[in-house]
């Protein structure tokens, strides 16, 4: 359950970076490119710091938890970059 919270997440923020880069795009030409970076490292940030949790306090171990999140981080990231909205 928490990894689909997670993904959903991941999907309303990416929507929210690909409008702001579409509202910016008149003003700035690279706006989208932007939005798009910036969307991936914070998103990056997000899923790194829910690795820790896991890893840190929740007691899994790293073997664990690292491919559940690749994917949490892969999948919006990877939309992201295929999306050109």
């Amino acid at each position: 359950m928490r990894t689909a919270q997670f993904l959903l997440v991941g999907g309303l923020l990416l929507a929210a970076a690909l409008l702001l880069g579409r509202l910016f795009e008149a003003e700035f030409p690279q706006a989208r490119l932007a939005a798009r970076a910036a969307f991936t490292a914070v998103w990056a940030g997000l899923t790194l710091f829910s690795l820790w949790v896991g890893v840190a306090r929740a007691g899994y171990g790293l073997a664990e938890e690292a491919p559940i999140h690749l994917a949490l981080f892969g999948l919006p990231a990877a939309a992201a970059w295929l999306l050109r909205g």
